[in-house]
């Protein structure tokens, strides 16, 4: 690896071997004397392409939209909050005692995996409250998470952060933030980076490309195999073992891992993860084979259908009141129907007859 010349400017990013310098301010402008910062920004168009992508697909997994969209905004909100508790919580020794410095996101510390922690738990009680079924939202979310994923990843370019260890291959990068980082936490008594061996005036692996790149490469993948996916609940174990597998290899290769003692908290969480998918994948995979007719699609199941058309009599303003009540009996005349059949085969498998 070749050196590279110091940078004083905190907002100019190279990538030397590339011979690309970009010169960013992490502030996007400023409006009432409130700093709008590109990292926001690019999460929020990260989110707004995930809800155009999804949205529209709602049909195709046997949702209603307008019921998912009341999940998919408490996902949001649960999402954020998660996504800042993870990383507080695992850095809490920065925060305590500090109200302010906790709640202010605006120039990163957003974990991922705390991010998606929360919106699967507010979510998941929002398809509760709304009656939308679990694995299917799950199924069209996960899809949207890699879009916000692969999009939002871009935010840590501009603030010259989640980067990785020195590199000489082709994408490594510096920049006037990443150099003074590393000076800093490599020379001072309490850096965090005493332990690593890094040079700052070496380019380092741009982790936010990797994972970027590999979250939307996921998403092309995944979203073309969802059309032949074989039961509710594949497409979210299929990103599960995507996204664990490349978080796995690319957060060993992180100088900001949060860590459970010497432990790196996300890249353990990252293998059982991908572990626990490829496992119950496999389990799946032989169940479905032998008993193809017993895994049917939500979004083939009358109760979808006739959800669906509920809903649309709804918007095309048949109905004159909510619908509600409509809905709810649906719901409850599928859930009789399937607790009885499942009576039926248990009884049978026990040598009734009937």
């Amino acid at each position: 690896m070749n050196e590279v010349q110091a940078i004083t400017d905190p907002f100019e990013i190279q990538f030397p071997r590339l011979g690309w310098t970009f010169h960013i301010n992490p502030t996007a402008f400023t409006i009432f004397g409130i700093e709008i910062q590109w990292y926001g920004l690019i999460i929020t168009c990260g989110l707004v392409l995930a809800l155009i992508y999804v949205m529209p697909k709602m049909k195709r997994f046997g949702l209603d939209g307008e019921r998912a969209l009341d999940a998919i905004i408490g996902g949001v909100l649960g999402g954020i909050v998660g996504a800042r508790a993870y990383y507080v919580i695992l850095n809490w020794d920065s925060y305590k005692g500090d109200f302010k410095a906790i709640i202010n996101t605006r120039n990163g510390g957003l974990a991922i995996y705390g991010g998606i922690i929360g919106a699967v738990i507010v979510g998941l009680i929002m398809c509760k409250i709304r009656k939308v079924k679990f694995l299917p939202m799950l199924d069209i979310t996960v899809l949207g998470f890699l879009i916000g994923q692969g999009i939002g990843r871009w935010g840590n370019f501009v603030n010259q952060e989640a980067f990785g260890t020195n590199t000489g291959n082709i994408f490594g990068m510096t920049g006037g933030t990443i150099q003074d980082t590393i000076f800093r936490n490599t020379t001072y008594a309490d850096g965090s980076m005493l332990n690593l061996d890094i040079d700052y005036l070496q380019p380092v692996h741009p982790c936010f490309l990797y994972e970027s790149l590999w979250c939307l490469l996921g998403f092309l993948l995944i979203s073309t195999y969802s059309k032949h996916r074989k039961y509710d609940g594949q497409i979210l174990l299929m990103y599960m073992a995507w996204y664990g597998a490349e978080r796995f290899v690319v957060e060993g290769l992180r100088t900001d891992s949060l860590m459970a003692g010497n432990i790196r908290f996300s890249q353990m969480l990252s293998i059982i993860i991908c572990t626990v998918s490829i496992i119950i994948q496999i389990i799946m995979f032989f169940r479905v084979k032998r008993d193809p007719e017993k895994y049917v699609l939500y979004c083939n199941t009358e109760e979808s259908r006739n959800l669906l058309e509920q809903a649309k009599r709804l918007r095309q303003g048949d109905d004159s009141d909510d619908g509600s009540e409509e809905y709810d009996e649906i719901i409850d005349d599928n859930s009789d129907e399937n607790t009885s059949q499942k009576n039926i085969q248990e009884e049978n498998e026990n040598g009734t007859d009937y």
